[in-house]
C-alpha cells in the first residue's frame, strides 16, 4: 500500500501540477525507436524541473550520451562486442524481409525462438552491467530516486525497483501477442474480437480468423515462457527469494501503451493502464531553405514523402530502381530519404536526402501522401497532420501496424518483396485521389 500511494502522488506531482517540488527520476536504458518515444517525456519532464538521469550502456548503436547534456546519466559495461548486436539485427533483418513470409510454420517459429533467446541472453548480460556492479548500484542507492521509468522491452528495471524500493511506470508498445501486458499486467484481451498484435488481423474476425488468433495467443505464450525461463532464474538470483519475471513486471503501478483509438481496435483495459499514442507529435517547423524552394516547385500537385526509416541505410539495385521507375510516374514532387546508390531510374521529380525533417514535412501544406514502412512514430505524424499512407512493412510490427491503418481507412500496402512499378504508382494515386 505505501508503494501503490508513493506512485499515485509521484506521478501526480510529474504529470497534472505544473509547479511541485522536483523529481527525481532514474531513466532504464533503451534503444533506438523506442529511445525516440521515451525522449519528448524526459525533455518535458526536465524543462518542468525535474531531475532525469539516464543509464547508457556502452554498445548503443543509435544514442551517444555526449549529445544529452540535459540529463545526468550512468554509462555502463554490457559484455557484449559491437559486433554481436550488428551480426544479431543483420540476422534479425534477413529474416523478417525473406524468410518470415516464406517460410512453414515450423521454421518459422524455430527461427523467431532462437532470436527471442539471443535477445535474452543480450537483455542479461546488459542486466549484468547494472545489478552486478556494486559501484553502479551503490550509486543508484543514494541517488535517492522517486521513480523508475522504463521500456520493459530490456528487462531487470523491475529489479532496480524493488532493490530501490521505489515505483515504476512503464513506457510501452507492445510484446508479441500482448503478452506482457496480459500475463504480467491481467490486462484483458478475449481473443474473440481482440487481434494479438503481430497477428495482422482487425476485430472484424471471421471464424476461422479468431481460431488463428486463439492460436496465436497460445503459440506466442509458450514461446514467452521458455524465453522468460532464463530471467525468472535471475530474477530469482538477484533478489535471493522465488519470484518471476513476470512477477516483478506485473508490480508496475502505470502502463503507459504507445498506441490510442485512432490506431488500435476497441478492448477492455485497466485503470492503470493509459493509451498516450502520438505524444511525440507536434506542430511542423519551417523546412530549410532549398527544401522549401523544392517543395514550393511542385505547385498545385504538391509533394510525396518517401522513407523507410532509419534502419534501411540501401535498397538492392533492382528494389531501388523499382521505386524511383514508380515516383517518376506521378505529378507530384517527391523527398525520398535514401542513404544508397543513386537509382538509374531516378526522375527528375525526385530527391534524395540522406535525412529528412519527417514531422516538418507531414505538417507541410502541400504534403499529398506519405511512403512509410509503418514505424508507430512515423504512423502517428502522418495522422497527426492528417496524411494518407503507402505503407511497405519490412519487419517487426510495421506489417501489422498497416493492417491497422488500411482497416482504418488511412493507407494502403504494398508487399516489399513482390511489389513492382505499377503496384506502387497505383498506390499513390489511389491514396492522392481517392478522398476516403
Amino acid at each position: 500500500m505505501k508503494t501503490r500511494q508513493c506512485a499515485i502522488l509521484v506521478l501526480f506531482a510529474l504529470c497534472v501540477v505544473p509547479t511541485v517540488n522536483c523529481g527525481n527520476i532514474l531513466v532504464w536504458h533503451t534503444e533506438g525507436s523506442h529511445w525516440i518515444n521515451m525522449k519528448p517525456v524526459l525533455d518535458t519532464l526536465t524543462e518542468r524541473g525535474h531531475n532525469v538521469t539516464m543509464l547508457f550502456h556502452n554498445v548503443s548503436m543509435f544514442i551517444d550520451p555526449k549529445e544529452h547534456a540535459q540529463y545526468n546519466y550512468h554509462l555502463f559495461n554490457a559484455s557484449i562486442d559491437i559486433s554481436e548486436m550488428l551480426e544479431f539485427f543483420e540476422e534479425f533483418f534477413h529474416f523478417s524481409l525473406y524468410e518470415l513470409g516464406h517460410s512453414g510454420y515450423v521454421k518459422i517459429y524455430w527461427k523467431l525462438h532462437e532470436l527471442m533467446m539471443k535477445s535474452s541472453d543480450f537483455g542479461l548480460r546488459m542486466c549484468d552491467g547494472i545489478l552486478r556492479s556494486d559501484t553502479l548500484m551503490e550509486k543508484l542507492k543514494q541517488g535517492k530516486y522517486d521513480l523508475v521509468f522504463a521500456d520493459p522491452i530490456h528487462p531487470c528495471s523491475e529489479l532496480v525497483a524493488e532493490i530501490l524500493d521505489i515505483p515504476f511506470v512503464y513506457s510501452l508498445r507492445f510484446s508479441m501477442a500482448n503478452s506482457m501486458e496480459r500475463l504480467c499486467g491481467q490486462l484483458p484481451a478475449p481473443p474473440s474480437y481482440v487481434p494479438g498484435t503481430m497477428v495482422k488481423l482487425t476485430d472484424q474476425m471471421s471464424l476461422t480468423e479468431r481460431l488463428i488468433n486463439f492460436v496465436f495467443y497460445l503459440v506466442q505464450d509458450a514461446m514467452y515462457s521458455l524465453m522468460w525461463r532464463p530471467y525468472d532464474q535471475y530474477y530469482t538470483e538477484i533478489l535471493g527469494k522465488p519470484t518471476s519475471f513476470c512477477e516483478q513486471m506485473g508490480k508496475a503501478d502505470l502502463w503507459l501503451i504507445r498506441t490510442y483509438w485512432d490506431f488500435d481496435y476497441p478492448r477492455p483495459i485497466l485503470p492503470n493502464f493509459k493509451y498516450v499514442g502520438g505524444i511525440h507529435c507536434k506542430p511542423a517547423k519551417p523546412l530549410p531553405k532549398d527544401m522549401e524552394e523544392f517543395v514550393q516547385s511542385s505547385g498545385d500537385d504538391g509533394i510525396v514523402v518517401f522513407t523507410l526509416g532509419s534502419m534501411i541505410a540501401n535498397l538492392t539495385k533492382e528494389k531501388s530502381n523499382v521505386i524511383s521507375s514508380a515516383l517518376g510516374q506521378i505529378p507530384q514532387k517527391v523527398l525520398w530519404r535514401y542513404k544508397g546508390e543513386k537509382p538509374e531510374t531516378l526522375a527528375p521529380n525526385t530527391r534524395l536526402y540522406e535525412w529528412i525533417p519527417q514531422n516538418d514535412l507531414l505538417g507541410h501544406p502541400k504534403t499529398r501522401a506519405f511512403v512509410t514502412h509503418g514505424g508507430t512514430n512515423g504512423l502517428y505524424e502522418a495522422i497527426y497532420h492528417g496524411v494518407p499512407m503507402v505503407g511497405i512493412p519490412l519487419f517487426g510490427d510495421q506489417p501489422d501496424n498497416m493492417v491497422h491503418m488500411k482497416a482504418k481507412g488511412a493507407a494502403v500496402i504494398m508487399d516489399f518483396n513482390t511489389m513492382q512499378t505499377k503496384d506502387l504508382v497505383d498506390g499513390l494515386r489511389t491514396v492522392i485521389n481517392d478522398p476516403s
